[in-house]
């Protein structure tokens, strides 16, 4: 078993014509969508041809796409593998767009490739990382739209007016929801068009904001696939056919393309998620909907406030500094003002109580010992809240 680049040397030889286009396909030109197009592809109503894996290979400004340092080194594996292959060397790229925005909170990112068979695929980026893009992620538990999901919306049916015939959607984390919201909202005319919309471990809806759209149009032509400790792929996905994908690592690193497993032409599937991580999943969707707009609109920008203090603004240079900015971020938290501090602590007992009873439900059938042990666990959580 490899990964979607041992697929891309593997199987690379193989045209459209002679395999079908794949989820494996997919994951890849969703992870592709990461890298920085900026000035090197042509942007939304820009008057010039959409531009081919060899001019960006051969452009003076080549090495700016992996402007992203956390994956240069699969990134370029990633583009050096679909450039040498006939499946995908003859793609091109366009329709280009990146914004990112403080004020609005937003991180939006698309473009549409244009397989060799003539095939569109309409790729939306997901979370990059710079901070507001994960506080966007957040806001994604509102029952309102955040901007960069309205502008999914335009996008798609922006470049669906330049696009002839039957087309796929997709994208990765944040991607495969911006995907499948722009398909659930696009124009009817549109939506007939879409030929299987691809979600790869991205987040969900809030039920009110599936029952205002036309999902019900699009359901049966969604692929949803998750990692075997999914979490971003649960997060307020409560219904809906999935399939898990083996990971070669471990935990919240599985969110990562290149750590998914592909045994031969397809992802390793297996039956289910862990059940560690699915009941946590389940506990936090729980308390998510549990929550008023009001304090979840006070806790995602109280905690975006937190992590601000450590004076970056995106999580290479957090992560790079990680001792300064967990002390900045300690300083911060003494600083926030008693009545939100006290929010705070009631909205994370909230969450913990929720997960307690969970907790307990699990070990009711256990032994005395297992439950007099946990108790004490119990017991011990509670009075940190308390504090």
């Amino acid at each position: 078993m490899g990964t979607i680049l041992d697929y891309l040397k593997e199987y690379g030889d193989y045209t459209l014509e002679e395999k079908a286009f794949s989820e494996v396909d997919s994951l890849a030109l969703s992870q592709f969508a990461y890298l920085k197009f900026d000035d090197l592809a042509p942007a939304v109503g820009e008057e010039r041809p959409m531009v081919s894996l060899r001019e960006l290979y051969r452009h003076e400004d080549y090495d700016r796409l992996y402007a992203d340092e956390r994956y240069r080194e699969d990134n370029t594996a990633l583009f050096l593998g679909l450039y040498h292959s006939r499946r995908f060397r003859d793609m091109t790229v366009g329709n280009y767009v990146n914004r990112i925005d403080l004020e609005t909170e937003t991180q939006f990112s698309a473009m549409t490739f244009r397989l060799p068979d003539g095939v569109y695929y309409v790729a939306y980026r997901g979370t990059d990382e710079t901070i507001v893009g994960w506080k966007e992620d957040f806001n994604l538990a509102f029952s309102e739209p955040v901007l960069g999901q309205r502008m999914s919306v335009d996008y798609l049916n922006r470049v669906a007016e330049d696009i002839k015939g039957s087309f796929y959607v997709g994208g990765h984390s944040k991607g495969g929801n911006l995907a499948t919201y722009a398909c659930m909202n696009c124009d009817r005319g549109v939506r007939s068009r879409i030929r299987a919309i691809f979600d790869h471990d991205g987040p969900g809806f809030r039920p009110e904001v599936k029952a205002q759209s036309s999902y019900d149009e699009i359901a049966d032509r969604i692929h949803k696939t998750i990692p075997h400790s999914s979490l971003v792929g649960m997060l307020l996905y409560s219904e809906g056919a999935y399939r898990v994908v083996e990971s070669k690592t471990m935990g919240l690193a599985q969110h990562n393309p290149y750590t998914w497993l592909v045994k031969e032409d397809q992802f390793r599937f297996v039956n289910e998620l862990y059940a560690g991580r699915k009941f946590l999943d389940e506990a936090l969707n729980q308390w998510i909907l549990s929550l008023s707009q009001e304090q979840m609109r006070t806790f995602v920008d109280t905690f975006y406030q937190i992590v601000l203090a450590a004076e970056t603004d995106n999580l290479i240079d957090f992560t790079a500094n990680w001792f300064q900015s967990i002390q900045k971020i300690g300083a911060a938290l003494k600083e926030i003002d008693p009545p939100t501090r006290k929010i705070i602590i009631q909205i994370m007992k909230s969450l913990f109580e929720i997960i307690s009873l969970h907790m307990k439900e699990r070990v009711r059938s256990k032994n005395e010992l297992q439950k007099e042990k946990f108790d004490q666990g119990i017991l011990q959580l509670e009075q940190m809240f308390t504090k």
